[in-house]
């Protein structure tokens, strides 16, 4: 499983580095990212070893949580494709990985290693926001275009190429942004949290507790710089004027615990 993450890695940065221009290319309808997400959250359902998703029953407060969360981004009006696509969220039940990824069409999932290692609810709400901007703006289909192609991907989109669609579920959470995909997911994010009462720049508080850890995750590390991306996403949110203050610490903390 993870040789797959791997070749997902490398073939990003490979296109970072060759094509930039093509990064933009995408061959994909909104309808067809919806339709490929929707048998990639399929794949990854039935995937429990790599993906063991925290079951509902039982759980029932913490899905409340995290959904009220994603529908405070949804509802503050800067997300585009908000009505065509699912926005289904799920929690992957693993402490030892700090990640989260939202595939094409917005199936999203978070892992409880990041939920942990967060300390407060407008941290969550930025790394939510920046997952939520990749879907939204379509940045993993203009991804997947490149490293399988227009019409094999269109070929799994309409149900062929089963086996294609399998790897895809496996090493989308280890797909890598070029740099400029990872700023714009910064940028959105802000603006996403900026109609909200919330602190707009939640994600950078994401960023600052990754600067000086020892290791970072895999797919962090072709990121743009976590100290740049800092003042980038701070300086958005002054210039975009965004007032909230939220950070809900005490809530964010009991939400920890049920986990």
């Amino acid at each position: 499983m993870r040789k797959v993450m791997h070749v997902f890695v490398l073939l990003g940065l490979g296109l970072v580095g060759g094509c930039g221009t093509l990064q933009k290319v995408n061959f994909f309808s909104v309808q067809q990212d919806a339709e490929l997400g929707a048998q990639v959250a399929a794949e990854i359902e039935k995937n429990s070893q790599q993906y063991p998703i925290l079951e509902e029953k039982g759980n029932e407060e913490a899905y409340r949580y995290i959904r009220e969360l994603r529908d405070q981004i949804l509802n503050a009006g800067a997300v585009r494709h908000k009505e065509a696509f699912s926005w289904q969220i799920k929690i992957v039940k693993d402490d030892d990985v700090l990640n989260a990824f939202c595939t094409p069409g917005g199936y999203i999932y978070v892992y409880t290693g990041l939920i942990k290692f967060l300390d407060s609810e407008d941290q969550l709400l930025g790394v939510l926001g920046h997952e939520i901007a990749h879907a939204d703006m379509r940045h993993s289909t203009k991804q997947l275009t490149q490293i399988y192609g227009s019409s094999l991907l269109l070929e799994v989109a309409t149900g062929g190429r089963y086996g294609l669609l399998r790897e895809i579920a496996t090493g989308l959470g280890g797909l890598a942004f070029s740099r400029a995909d990872e700023r714009e997911a910064d940028a959105m994010s802000v603006d996403y949290l900026c109609g909200t009462r919330h602190n707009a720049a939640g994600a950078a508080g994401f960023f600052q507790k990754m600067e000086g850890r020892a290791q970072v995750p895999e797919f962090f590390s072709t990121h743009p710089n976590p100290g740049n991306r800092v003042k980038d996403i701070q300086t958005r949110t002054e210039q975009k004027g965004c007032s909230g203050q939220e950070r809900n610490q005490s809530r964010y903390d009991r939400f920890k615990q049920i986990l």
